[in-house]
């Protein structure tokens, strides 16, 4: 395994990066599919409070209970469930962050969060205000350090000016290439660590029958999974040419993969040993698809 410094972080984390929320299955298959993770080098595992209303955070603090030094942990915070449990709304404000901090290191059984993420956020959120909270948290030694988890480069672009982010989730796929115009190289300048998610583009990338996705068509989305195959072969499948396309930007720091089975860690596990997409390879696969863009939320020119 590969590890990457995560921005300005004293955090080295593995160039791919484990993504809790899909693990909803049987209790003791996950908790070996973490420990398997662990021991085959991925350190850096990703949650939220809002997975599963907890039961996530739950089921990663009980797997690495006694294993802490081992392993980052990362999770999320700013989508609050109603009380009748139908739902949750968007709540970024200092006080809701300082108080569900608590529940998350409860369930994390942890005195502290190596990687506090706002889980979204919009240009008309009280941004000062929840950058006063996790500067708070860091004083307090609840957290190392925060960033947010966002798409939206007008978003990304506020965070960057006024705040310590040490990082950025976002997604980013050979299907979704939104991010190379605008935010990756501007996060590369400010050294702010890039957490891809979103790698296999829900499957269809890799095995999934072709479907429409964001503004492409079953057609082009077909194109692209072919062209996927045909850069993979016996030394590296669809999956690994998937994650490789995303990690060999310059710009990530780890591919963070929705892993539910022990097949899909076997998978994940062995992509640094794959061998590097060649710059024809990277050209072929470019050149399959048209690369999309963000069409709200932009950063002004």
């Amino acid at each position: 395994m590969n590890y990457n410094s995560l921005g300005t972080s004293s955090l080295r984390i593995s160039e791919i990066g484990f993504g809790c929320m899909s693990l909803t299955g049987d209790a003791a298959e996950s908790t070996r599919i973490l420990h398997e993770a662990l021991a085959g080098g991925i350190n850096f595992f990703d949650t939220a409070d809002l997975y599963q209303k907890g039961a996530n955070e739950e089921l990663v603090g009980r797997a690495f209970q006694g294993r802490r030094d081992q392993v980052v942990l990362a999770s999320k915070v700013g989508n609050q469930w109603r009380a009748d449990g139908s739902g949750w709304d968007w709540n970024p404000r200092k006080d809701y962050i300082l108080s569900s901090i608590e529940g998350s290191l409860k369930r994390l059984q942890t005195d502290y969060i190596d990687l506090y993420q706002l889980h979204g956020g919009t240009l008309e959120d009280p941004i000062d205000e929840a950058i006063e909270a996790f500067e708070l948290l860091k004083q307090q030694g609840k957290i190392r350090y925060y960033g947010i988890s966002s798409i939206r480069p007008s978003v990304i672009q506020e965070w960057i000016k006024r705040s310590g982010i040490v990082s950025v989730m976002t997604q980013y796929s050979l299907l979704d290439r939104r991010p190379e115009e605008q935010t990756l190289a501007l996060l590369q300048q400010h050294n702010i660590g890039v957490l891809a998610r979103g790698a296999v583009a829900q499957g269809l990338l890799i095995n999934k029958p072709p479907k429409p996705y964001l503004n492409y068509s079953e057609a082009e989305v077909q194109q692209a999974a072919a062209a996927v195959q045909a850069v993979s072969g016996e030394q590296r499948n669809a999956t690994q040419t998937a994650l490789r396309f995303v990690v060999q930007h310059p710009a990530v720091t780890s591919a963070v993969a929705g892993i539910r089975t022990l097949e899909q860690l076997e998978e994940a596990l062995r992509t640094p040993a794959t061998p590097p997409l060649s710059d024809k390879e990277m050209d072929s696969l470019r050149a399959s698809i048209t690369a999309n863009a963000y069409e709200q939320h932009r950063i002004a020119d």
